[in-house]
C-alpha cells in the first residue's frame, strides 16, 4: 500500500513538472558541463533581451536570456563550436564570433516554462528549450543559420576540414577562389542542414552532391529562385528550408556557392 502510495505520489510530481524544461550539455573538450532551465533562469547575469527582427519568428521578440560567452569559459578564438538541435539541426560557428564579439553579441534564450514562446508556424512546433539569437546581428554579418533553435548541446570540434575531407575543394585552388569563397558560403548557409558526400553531422535535408548535386538536376536560374524562396518553386506546407534573401546571401555569395557545388560535382565521393 506504502509503495503503491509513493508510485502514485511521485506520478503527480511528474504530471507538475513544466514541459518544456530541459537540459543544456555543453562539452569544451575539459569535462562535460549540464545546465538546467532553472540554472540557467535564476543566473545574475540573465538579461531581458529584446530582438528586433528575430530570425526564426519573423518579428520582434523579448527573451530571457544569459549571454553565451559566459557559458563557453575554456574556448579559444580558433575553436569550431558545433551547435546541435533536438530535430537533427548541427550548425559549426567559430568560437570568435562569440568570443571575440565586435558589435554583435550572442545570447542564449532560455524559455520560461511558465511562459512558453509561441509556435513556430513553419516547423509548426516550439523554438525552445534554447535559443541562441544576436544582438545587432549585421555588424558581424551573423547569418540565419547561426541561430540555432531547439539547442540540446555546445561542443567544441576539430576544424570542419579535420573531420569532414571529402567536402573540401581541390586544394590547388587559390584561397581567394570563386569556389574556395562558394565553400565558405556552403559551411555557413547549407552545412547546418545537408551533408556532401555522405559527410556531415546534419540530419534534416538530403545530401548535396550524393547521388546527384542539385546543379545537376535543375536549370540555373530555378536553382537560384528555389534558393531564394523554396515554395516559390515548389509550394509544400511541411517544407522546413528557409529562404535566403540577399540581406542573409548576397548575390556574389550565391554565385559563389553554385560555382563550389558545380565544383564538387565532380569531386563525388561514395560514402
Amino acid at each position: 500500500m506504502i509503495r503503491a502510495l509513493r508510485r502514485l505520489c511521485l506520478l503527480a510530481l511528474w504530471l507538475a513538472l513544466p514541459l518544456h524544461a530541459a537540459d543544456l550539455v555543453i562539452d569544451l573538450g575539459h569535462g562535460t558541463k549540464t545546465y538546467t532551465t532553472a540554472q540557467l533562469l535564476a543566473r545574475s547575469d540573465a538579461r531581458d533581451v529584446t530582438i528586433p527582427a528575430d530570425v526564426a519568428f519573423k518579428r520582434a521578440m523579448r527573451y530571457r536570456a544569459v549571454p553565451l560567452k559566459a557559458l563557453l569559459d575554456g574556448a579559444s578564438p580558433g575553436d569550431t563550436l558545433q551547435f546541435v538541435a533536438s530535430d537533427g539541426f548541427a550548425a559549426q560557428i567559430s568560437a570568435a564570433l562569440i568570443v571575440r564579439a565586435q558589435g554583435s553579441q550572442a545570447w542564449l534564450a532560455v524559455e520560461d516554462p511558465t511562459h512558453p514562446w509561441p509556435t513556430l508556424d513553419e516547423i509548426k512546433g516550439d523554438a525552445g528549450p534554447f535559443y541562441v539569437v544576436w544582438t545587432d546581428p549585421e555588424a558581424m554579418k551573423i547569418g540565419p543559420e547561426q541561430w540555432p533553435f531547439q539547442l540540446a548541446s555546445i561542443r567544441r570540434q576539430p576544424s570542419v576540414a579535420e573531420r569532414f575531407p571529402a567536402i573540401l575543394p581541390d586544394p590547388a585552388l587559390k584561397a581567394d577562389s570563386p569556389v574556395q569563397r562558394g565553400f565558405v558560403v556552403f559551411q555557413h548557409t547549407c552545412f547546418a542542414c545537408h551533408t556532401l558526400n555522405g559527410q556531415g553531422d546534419a540530419k534534416l535535408g538530403p545530401d548535396l552532391n550524393i547521388p546527384h548535386s542539385p546543379t545537376e538536376y535543375l536549370r540555373e536560374d530555378l536553382f537560384r529562385a528555389y534558393i531564394r524562396d523554396p515554395q516559390a518553386l515548389r509550394h509544400w506546407p511541411q517544407a522546413r528550408m528557409p529562404g535566403f534573401d540577399r540581406k542573409a546571401l548576397s548575390d556574389q555569395d550565391l554565385d559563389d556557392l553554385l560555382t563550389y557545388l558545380r565544383h564538387m560535382a565532380g569531386r563525388k565521393v561514395q560514402p
